[in-house]
C-alpha cells in the first residue's frame, strides 16, 4: 500500500475505533487479571538464567510509550482498508491473548523492590491496574509486533531505524521492568505475527480461496504428513520441558503448512510481488523456510546448475532450482513457481506461485503461461540474447511443467511429449509424473479448442 492511496478523513473513523478499542482493552485485560488473582495456585514458567536479568527503572518509559503509539496508529491510517485491517489485528490480538490468560494463567515470580523518584511514579501508576498475571503471550509484545509493522510502513526508509530502535527498547522493557518472564516474549511474537498474517495489508488474505486449483488426493496426503510431523514436535515439547518448549515453534509452522495444503492456498506463505515474504510469514514459517531451503540444496547436490533448454527468437530459456542472489544476476528475467520459499529479486521478476509436490492443473498452467508472457512482453530489446530462468524449489517438476505449457502455447506444432523431450535432453533427471502429463494434455486440448 502506498500513501497515494490515502483517503481524507480516515482519522475520524479511527477515532471511533479508538473509542471502542480503548475500553475493550482495559476491561478485558482487567478481567483476566482479576480472574487469575482469585485462583489458589497460578504457576510460573521461568528459566534459571532469568534471575540475572537486571531491573532498569528507566525502561518504564519505553514500556509505557506503547500506549501512545497504540492510540496514534488508529488516527494515522491512510485509508479505510488499512484502518479495517489494523483494527482487526488489534482486536484479534486482544481476543487471543486474553483467551490464553484465562485458559493458561501464569504469574510473574520475581518480587520487584520499591522504586522512588520519577520512574517510581510510573511504576506505581502501572501497579494501580496491573497485577503479576496476564503473562504468556505478552500482550505488550503482541501489540508491539502489530505497531512495529504499522509504523515501519508509514515512515520513509531513512527513518525506519528509529522505529526499529524504539521497538527494541519496548521489547526489552518487558523484561527489564520485571513485568514478564522470557517465555512471554516468543509466544507474544508468534501471536503478533499471526494477527499480521490473518489480516494482511499488502498481499492476498489467507481467508480467500485459490480459484484455479482443486483439492486432490495428493493435497490430503501431504496435509496428513505435515499434521503428523507437527503433532510429533508438539508432543516432544511437552515431554521434555522446559527447554523443549521451543519445539512448539516448528509445530506451529508445520500446522500452518498443513492447512496451506488441505485448503489449497499457496498464498498462505504470503509471498509478495518482489519475491520476499511478509514479516508475518517470516516469523510464522521460519522453521519451514529454513528446512525447505536445506532440502532444496540436498536434493540438487548432484545437479546444482541451471540448464539451457531452448532458444526462441533470441530468448534463451533456462530451468533451475531456486536461485541465490549471485545466480540471479546472470538473467534478464526470472520466473518464480515457488510459493514456499523467498527469493531476493533485483531483475525483471514474475511469479506464478504453487505448492511443492503438487502437479499443476490445466487452469493453473494457463494462468502461469499468461504471466510468463506478461514479463516476456516487457523485453523490448530483441537484437541481443536475453536469458530467462524459470525455477522451482528443485528445478524439476513445476518449472518444467510451466515451460512445457508455454512451448505448447507458443509453438503450436509441438505435442506434450515433444516439450518433455526438449527439457529432458538438457535435464535428463527431470521426470514429470503421469498426473502432470495428463494435465499438460488437457491444457493442450484447451488451447487447441478441443475441450472447454
Amino acid at each position: 500500500m502506498h500513501k497515494l492511496n490515502s483517503q481524507p478523513g480516515t482519522w475520524k473513523w479511527g477515532s471511533l475505533c479508538l473509542i471502542f478499542l480503548a475500553p475493550f482493552f482495559f476491561l478485558t485485560y482487567g478481567f483476566a487479571n482479576q480472574y487469575a488473582s482469585a485462583l489458589n495456585n497460578v504457576p510460573s514458567i521461568v528459566f534459571d538464567w532469568e534471575h540475572s536479568i537486571p531491573l532498569w527503572p528507566w525502561t518504564i518509559i519505553p514500556y509505557w510509550s506503547i500506549d501512545l503509539f497504540y492510540g496514534l496508529s488508529l488516527l494515522l491510517c491512510w485509508n479505510k482498508f488499512e484502518l479495517k485491517q489494523h483494527v482487526l489485528r488489534l482486536f484479534t490480538a486482544q481476543i487471543i491473548s486474553i483467551s490464553c490468560f484465562l485458559l493458561f494463567p501464569l504469574k510473574f515470580s520475581f518480587e520487584r523492590p520499591e522504586l522512588h523518584g520519577f520512574f517510581g511514579v510510573w511504576f506505581d501508576i502501572l501497579m494501580g491496574f496491573d497485577k503479576p498475571f496476564n503473562q504468556a503471550p505478552s500482550l505488550h509484545i503482541v501489540l508491539l509486533v502489530i505497531l512495529w509493522d504499522f509504523y515501519r510502513r508509514h515512515v520513509n526508509n531513512s527513518w525506519k531505524w528509529i522505529v526499529d530502535f524504539w521497538a527494541f527498547l519496548i521489547a526489552i522493557s518487558v523484561l527489564t521492568t520485571w513485568q514478564h518472564h522470557f517465555i512471554d516474549l516468543p509466544t507474544g511474537l508468534l501471536v503478533g505475527a499471526l494477527c499480521l498474517w490473518m489480516f494482511p495489508v499488502q498481499v492476498k488474505s489467507p481467508f480467500k480461496k485459490e480459484p484455479r486449483q482443486q483439492r486432490t488426493a495428493k493435497h490430503i496426503k501431504l496435509f496428513i504428513i505435515y499434521i503428523c510431523a507437527a503433532c510429533i514436535f508438539l508432543i516432544l515439547s511437552f515431554l521434555f520441558q522446559p527447554w523443549s518448549l521451543w519445539l512448539i515453534y516448528p509445530a506451529i509452522s508445520l500446522f500452518a503448512v498443513a492447512f496451506a495444503y488441505i485448503l489449497v492456498r499457496p498464498h498462505f506463505f504470503q509471498k509478495q510481488e518482489n519475491g520476499r515474504m511478509t514479516i508475518a510469514s517470516y516469523l510464522i514459517f521460519a522453521p519451514y523456510f529454513i528446512s525447505a531451503w536445506i532440502n532444496s540444496r540436498i536434493w540438487t547436490k548432484a545437479h546444482p546448475e541451471d540448464s539451457k533448454i531452448i532458444k526462441i527468437n533470441n530468448q534463451l530459456f533456462y530451468i533451475g532450482r531456486i536461485p541465490d542472489i549471485l545466480n540471479i544476476q546472470k538473467y534478464d528475467v526470472i520466473f518464480d513457481c515457488v510459493a514456499e520459499m523467498p527469493v531476493a529479486s533485483t531483475h525483471q521478476y514474475q511469479q506464478y506461485l504453487s505448492l511443492d509436490l503438487i502437479p499443476l492443473q490445466a487452469a493453473q498452467l494457463e494462468h502461469a503461461v499468461y504471466k510468463l508472457n506478461q514479463v516476456l512482453n516487457c523485453l523490448h530489446d530483441n537484437k541481443h540474447e536475453q536469458k530467462i530462468l524459470i525455477f522451482c524449489a528443485l528445478g524439476y517438476s513445476r518449472s518444467s511443467a510451466v515451460l512445457c505449457a508455454w512451448l505448447l502455447q507458443s509453438q503450436h506444432n509441438y505435442t506434450v511429449q515433444d516439450t518433455i523431450n526438449i527439457i529432458q535432453k538438457a535435464r535428463p533427471w527431470v521426470k514429470l509424473n503421469p498426473i502432470q502429463i495428463q494435465q499438460l494434455d488437457l491444457y493442450r486440448s484447451r488451447i487447441k479448442g478441443l475441450t472447454a
